[in-house]
């Protein structure tokens, strides 16, 4: 007989005002950035050109840094690591606000990165401790994609009329209020996080994969061949010294979990072909069909309820139905939608196609979120969830970071821009099916093997076990 989940209390009703507030704001203030890019360009002497690097600034160290941060919240304290994200993105928007000169908004922007490298897996790993694993979690982490989608949504749409009626600097400021009153709640109502036997830190893999992630990440934006063939060489590195190391920063054993590792590349896809094909869209309503940015956003926000519905209902479908089902069937929803796009002609009448299109895309979209985010932070210790959501963290942000330069490239193939844009939305449908077929078969429950739950504390007797066998030598991979 299944018993119910326990009811949410007060306090962790307001913890969740604080944790999930965190998150909402930061993808309102990166909607609003994104959307006020020229004028906020305009406003400190920054020519066109310059424009994508005030996204990039912040992109290269909210990616690169995310896993390093997840790691240090499980180690130095989780509360701590959220308070002091906080303060730095409290500073960084100011900076940002008061920005005379590109030099000085960059700064901000960099700044801003690694606040939300600090803040974004601190915040999910207290959220996953807070709630047990189970129906209420998966409807916590619903919740948290449902607001971080209508983030995006509202940042969309009151970007451009928030920046007309006051100024680029208000996109800023706007942190700034809502910064300060989670730093005043949160030291009353979430307590510090339980800190292993103090280990020392794993600098080379934490030196190693931050290049490495940052110089992959810097080749994809820019095209630069020598950047992405250090980026792999440090991120192989990565793995070796993970392999060798007595206090690995990703223990390799996690990282070759089904759910880490399937969960982790559902993600990818989720986040960087949605990404892609809202990019690709807004080209094809503005350059081809003519729209005003205004109208634009509203396309994308009438749509954008459907996402929000599915980030409260998702965690129901994973309770029913299990976190790989939903998976599978999200992110399929998410591909298939797509696909009328790309028989899209020059004629406005196409909104009929596409807006429907949108409204189930982002239906799937977001339960493929909530899905992915379920899937690898399940079965592991709390010792161990700021490294899962450290892993989430960052393959959202790569995702994010990628998925537009890339899909352009494909684009940018084509002398027209339509066939172009058909082109690139197509190569999209056709890595997300794939990529739908991959996840399922590689989530399938292995005959004879523990469940993800059940096999935690299996693996750390093991460590025990070959620790104590090993005598004078350390342990070696194939030992595992």
């Amino acid at each position: 007989m299944t018993t119910s989940p326990p009811p949410i209390t007060g306090r962790q009703r307001l913890i969740l005002l604080v944790l999930l507030g965190a998150g909402f704001m930061m993808s309102v203030d990166f909607s609003i950035l994104n959307v006020a890019l020229p004028q906020v360009g305009a406003g400190v002497g920054m020519g066109l050109t310059g424009l994508p690097w005030i996204t990039s600034a912040y992109a290269l160290p909210a990616a690169g840094f995310t896993l390093l941060f997840g790691r240090l919240a499980d180690l130095f304290g989780r509360r701590r690591l959220f308070l002091s994200g906080m303060v730095l993105l409290t500073g960084a928007s100011l900076l940002g606000g008061f920005a005379a000169d590109p030099e000085m908004l960059l700064t901000a922007r960099v700044l801003q990165g690694f606040a939300t490298a600090m803040a974004i897996p601190a915040s999910l790993s207290l959220l996953t401790t807070t709630f047990a694993e189970g129906p209420t979690r998966d409807r916590i982490l619903g919740l948290n994609g449902a607001l971080l989608s209508a983030g995006f949504t509202i940042g969309a749409l009151v970007g451009g009329t928030l920046v007309s009626l006051l100024s680029w600097q208000a996109a800023f400021f706007i942190n700034v209020p809502v910064a300060l009153v989670i730093l005043l709640l949160t030291p009353f109502l979430i307590s510090e996080s339980s800190l292993p036997d103090r280990v020392k830190l794993d600098l080379p893999g934490a030196v190693t994969v931050t290049g490495g992630l940052l110089a992959v990440i810097y080749a994809v934006i820019e095209k630069n061949i020598p950047s992405a063939v250090i980026g792999v060489l440090l991120l192989a590195a990565f793995w070796m010294i993970e392999l060798r190391s007595p206090a690995p920063l990703a223990p390799v054993l996690i990282l070759k979990r089904p759910t880490v590792k399937w969960g982790n590349y559902a993600g990818l896809v989720v986040f960087t072909m949605e990404t892609a094909m809202i990019f690709l869209t807004t080209l094809y309503l503005q350059k081809v069909l003519g729209f005003s940015p205004l109208t634009t956003g509203l396309i994308f926000g009438v749509p954008g309820l459907a996402a929000v519905a599915a980030g409260v209902i998702a965690g129901r479908f994973i309770g029913r139905f299990g976190s790989r089902m939903v998976l599978a069937v999200g992110l399929a929803v998410q591909g298939l939608a797509t696909l009328p796009l790309v028989f899209l002609g020059t004629g406005r009448m196409a909104l009929v196609v596409l807006i429907p299109a949108l409204f189930i895309g982002f239906f799937g979209h977001v339960t493929s979120i909530v899905a992915y985010a379920v899937t690898a932070t399940s079965g592991l210790p709390n010792e161990e969830q700021g490294l899962a959501t450290g892993l989430t963290s960052m393959t959202q942000q790569v995702a994010i970071t990628v998925g537009i330069p890339i899909l352009s490239s494909v684009a940018a193939t084509q002398s027209l821009e339509l066939t172009g844009i058909h082109l690139a939305l197509s190569v999209n449908v056709a890595v997300t099916l794939l990529s739908v077929v991959l996840i399922w078969f590689g989530l399938r429950p292995r005959g004879g093997r523990r469940t993800a739950a059940a096999a935690v504390p299996v693996w750390k007797e093991a460590e025990k076990e070959l620790a104590a066998s090993a005598g004078r030598r350390r342990p070696r991979a194939q030992d595992w």
